[in-house]
């Protein structure tokens, strides 16, 4: 399984636990324990894609960035559209959705729409 497959899988995944798991009622989910687990995994998926674009740009010298700081820095050198997507996941999918626990179903739907954009940047 190539990389871009396995991002999908893992958006597709985020989505169908939303879609199956969360209770959305109106414009909030009922189960926050759900919506954590679908917005870890979507941030993973923005991650992995990070790590394509930054293996794809530094080659040989690409290192798995070791925080959300190292990520910033790296991505800002080369692609600026991408680290605003990437740091919309951030505050979206990692902090409101997964370490929160926000009931937004507008806020996890931008965090996914952002990195739905990153992948098609980078794709």
């Amino acid at each position: 399984m190539n990389h871009y497959q396995e991002i999908t899988r893992y958006l597709d995944n985020a989505r169908e636990i939303l879609s199956t798991k969360a209770n959305k009622e109106g414009q909030e989910y009922k189960d926050i324990k759900y919506v954590q687990m679908a917005s870890g995994t979507a941030y993973n998926a923005a991650l992995m894609i990070a790590d394509e674009y930054l293996r794809k740009k530094e080659g040989a010298k690409f290192i798995k960035p070791q925080s959300i700081d190292e990520y910033r820095i790296r991505i800002r050198k080369y692609n600026k559209t991408l680290l605003s997507y990437l740091n919309e996941a951030y505050d979206t999918l990692h902090l409101a959705g997964y370490y929160h626990g926000t009931p937004s179903v507008r806020t996890i739907k931008d965090g996914m729409d952002a990195t739905q954009k990153m992948l098609a940047l980078v794709a």
